[in-house]
């Protein structure tokens, strides 16, 4: 059935599942048949299956999680990460729905990674302000954001009325600020963000650490932010880098 014209039983067995993906017979977010069963269903051996699921991983079709099977490719949301990052205005750009659910806000005492992103002695107060983003009612980051505590004594006030981190900084006086540095990793996510962000924990997620500076270039705020890998694309613009004591080398 598949041996037409020469074409390699796997590529045609690929083309099949990619049309029918494409149809809607399998829909974003989707669990595809077993290997076993799409076996049966093209009379073939899961060699020659194996080989066209991992074609379809390759141009961006599906996606293979070892243990769980292969699941259609969610639809990718572009998330911009340059000068002036902004979450509603990253979502909105895209004509689809930003909405934030709160998680806690809390004053702590900043630990020595804190204290260095933020120019802060070690142990000074901060806020803590930590909040799951949605895009169209599903969610795609869990981010824990803090701030010193001395300048934005207003600031949780301000996010609780406001759930947006621009809005509140405004309150508080700070009408515009830029992104100073982004550090991207790839980790596997605890069960409790695994969890919010309404996925396996076995799926890792991209992790963003982030300083944001006022126009002056005094750290305002230091972010750690984990995204859901198979709804998100981090795109990352080019800017100048500016002189802040975080990025500086012990001497």
């Amino acid at each position: 059935m598949y041996l037409t014209d020469g074409e390699p039983i796997w590529r045609q067995i690929a083309g099949t599942l990619e049309a029918e993906i494409d149809q809607g017979v399998y829909e974003p977010g989707d669990r595809l048949p077993t290997e076993a069963d799409l076996s049966r269903r093209f009379a073939v051996n899961r060699h020659t299956v194996r080989r066209a699921m991992s074609h379809l991983q390759e141009v961006g079709k599906v996606r293979i999680e070892q243990g769980r099977g292969t699941f259609v490719q969610s639809d990718l949301i572009e998330y911009p990460i340059g000068e002036r990052t902004r979450f509603t205005q990253n979502i909105t750009s895209g004509n689809r729905m930003p909405s934030k659910t709160l998680l806690r806000t809390e004053q702590v005492r900043a630990d020595a990674v804190i204290a260095r992103n933020l120019d802060l002695r070690k142990g000074a107060p901060v806020v803590l302000l930590e909040a799951v983003s949605e895009v169209d009612g599903r969610p795609i980051s869990v981010a824990t954001h803090y701030f010193p505590a001395k300048r934005f004594e207003g600031m949780i006030a301000a996010f609780r009325d406001t759930l947006s981190i621009t809005a509140a900084l405004d309150a508080c006086g700070v009408h515009d600020y830029k992104r100073f540095s982004t550090r991207i990793t790839a980790t596997m996510p605890t069960r409790q963000l695994a969890a919010h962000l309404q996925q396996p924990p076995t799926r890792p997620v991209l992790q963003t650490e982030s300083i944001n500076v006022d126009m002056d270039g005094r750290a305002i705020e230091y972010g750690l932010s984990y995204y859901a890998s198979d709804r998100t694309q981090l795109i990352v613009e080019s800017e100048p880098l500016r002189e802040h004591s975080a990025l500086k080398k012990p001497a």
